[in-house]
C-alpha cells in the first residue's frame, strides 16, 4: 500500500510540474534563452587576460553565466565590446526574467499548501479504475466511507468549497476537487473516462441528470449510480436513459449507493435492522478459489446464501450443497457487502463495463425474466 502510494504521488508530482511548465512555460523559455545565449558567448568568445591560449570549456561558461545573472562573476571584464554588453545586459534582464517566473515557478513547485487544489487535481489524474462521487454532503460522505471500507478507490467532485466534511475526505487521502460537476472540464478532471463508476449525490434532480448524460457521453461504459426525490422519474430514467441504477430518496441509504456503484453485480439491496444485505451474482473463472469447491463449502466458509446455480445445461433455484462449482457457473447469492467483496475476490469476477451496458440495454437480467416467468398465473 505504501509502495503504491509512493508510485501515485510521482505520479502525481510530474503531473504538477507539467501544468507548472505550462503556466510558467513563457518565463523558463525566456531563462533558458539567456543561459543558452550567455553559455555559447562566453565558450566561442572570452578569453582569460591570464591565460589567452585558454578557453573556458562548456560547464565552466555555463556556471559563469548562472552567477552572471544573479549579478557575481569570478571572470574578468573583458575587452571585447560584444561580451562587455553581455556583461553588461545580461544581470538586469536575467534578473527580471528570475523575479517575474522561475522563483514562482519554484514556489509554486513545492508549496502543496498554497496549492492545495492543483495537487489534488494532480492526485486526481493518477486514479484509473475508480468510482467518483458528485456531491460531498452528508450523503456523499457516507458514501465515500462506505466505498473506502469496500477498498474502493474514490474521487470526489464538489462545488461548497465550505463543506464541511471536505477536509476529513482529504485526511482519508481521498482527492476532492471543487468545482460544478456539470462541466465537462470539471468530469475530466475527476477522471470520468477511466472510472469504473459514477455516484450522484446532489439535491436537484435535474442537476444529477445533467451529470449523468455528460459522465456517459464521455465515458458510454461508466456505470451511473443515481441520487433522485422523484420516484416517478427515477423509474424513467432507470428505464429511458439506460442510466444502470436511479434510486428515489424514499430508499435513499448511503450504503446501497456504494453497493450499486462496486464491482459486484448487485441486482438488490435492503436493510435487516441494522444490517444491508444484497442479493447478488457472480461467474467463477477460470483458475479462481472457487473453482472445485461445493456450494456448501462456499457458503459455510463466506456465510452468505446461494439461492440460485446456474450451469452449463442446468439452472436449479434450490441448489443441491454437493455440486461442484465449474468455470463458468453462475451463482445468485444473499449476503452482506463485505462477503460480497471476498466473493468477487474468490471467483476471479471482474467487472466489464461493456456487458454492464450491453445489460442495460436488455432492460431486464436474467434473473428477473427468470423469477417474473416462474411466478403463478393469477387466477
Amino acid at each position: 500500500m505504501r509502495s503504491q502510494n509512493f508510485r501515485r504521488n510521482l505520479k502525481a508530482l510530474w503531473r504538477d510540474v507539467q501544468v507548472l511548465v505550462s503556466q510558467f512555460r513563457v518565463s523558463l523559455l525566456a531563462f533558458s534563452v539567456l543561459l543558452c545565449i550567455g553559455t555559447l558567448a562566453l565558450h566561442f568568445f572570452y578569453v582569460d587576460p591570464g591565460d589567452p591560449g585558454r578557453r573556458l570549456d562548456w560547464a565552466e561558461a555555463l556556471h559563469a553565466t548562472f552567477k552572471l545573472i544573479f549579478f557575481e562573476t569570478l571572470l574578468e571584464f573583458p575587452s571585447a565590446p560584444g561580451l562587455r554588453i553581455l556583461f553588461f545586459l545580461l544581470p538586469p534582464i536575467g534578473l527580471a526574467v528570475v523575479a517575474e517566473g522561475v522563483l514562482r515557478f519554484g514556489v509554486a513547485l513545492f508549496n502543496f499548501r498554497e496549492r492545495k487544489e492543483a495537487w489534488q487535481m494532480a492526485i486526481a489524474s493518477t486514479y484509473r479504475h475508480h468510482i467518483v462521487v458528485c456531491g460531498l454532503g452528508r450523503t456523499g460522505y457516507r458514501v465515500v466511507k462506505v466505498l473506502l471500507r469496500l477498498g474502493e478507490e474514490v474521487i470526489g467532485v464538489e462545488r461548497n468549497a465550505e463543506g464541511q466534511f471536505l477536509e476529513e475526505m482529504r485526511q482519508s487521502k481521498v482527492p476532492v476537487l471543487l468545482g460544478d460537476a456539470r462541466q465537462e472540464e470539471m468530469l475530466e478532471q475527476a477522471g470520468v473516462r477511466e472510472a469504473s463508476a459514477i455516484v450522484i449525490c446532489t439535491e436537484d434532480d435535474l442537476t444529477s441528470m445533467a451529470i449523468a448524460l455528460e459522465a456517459r457521453e464521455l465515458n458510454p461504459e461508466i456505470k451511473v449510480v443515481m441520487r433522485m426525490f422523484d420516484a416517478h422519474l427515477a423509474e424513467k430514467v432507470r428505464n429511458g436513459f439506460g442510466i444502470h441504477t436511479a434510486f428515489s430518496t424514499s430508499a435513499l441509504a448511503a450504503p446501497v449507493f456504494a453497493a450499486a456503484a462496486t464491482r459486484a453485480q448487485i441486482d438488490h439491496s435492503f436493510y435487516v435492522d441494522d444490517v444491508l444485505m444484497n442479493v447478488a451474482r457472480t461467474t467463477i473463472q477460470r483458475g479462481s478459489a472457487l473453482e472445485g469447491r461445493t456450494i456448501a463449502q462456499v457458503e459455510e466458509e463466506l456465510d452468505l446464501s446461494v439461492v440460485l446455480y446456474k450451469g452449463a445445461e442446468v439452472l436449479d433455484m434450490h441448489p443441491a450443497p454437493d455440486i461442484t462449482l465449474r468455470p463458468g457457473d453462475s451463482l445468485v447469492v444473499f449476503a452482506s457487502l463485505e462477503t460480497l467483496g471476498r466473493l468477487q475476490e474468490m471467483s476471479g469476477t471482474q467487472l466489464n463495463p461493456s456487458q454492464v451496458e450491453r445489460g442495460d440495454q436488455r432492460r431486464r437480467s436474467w434473473l428477473t425474466r427468470l423469477l417474473s416467468s416462474r411466478k403463478p398465473a393469477n387466477r
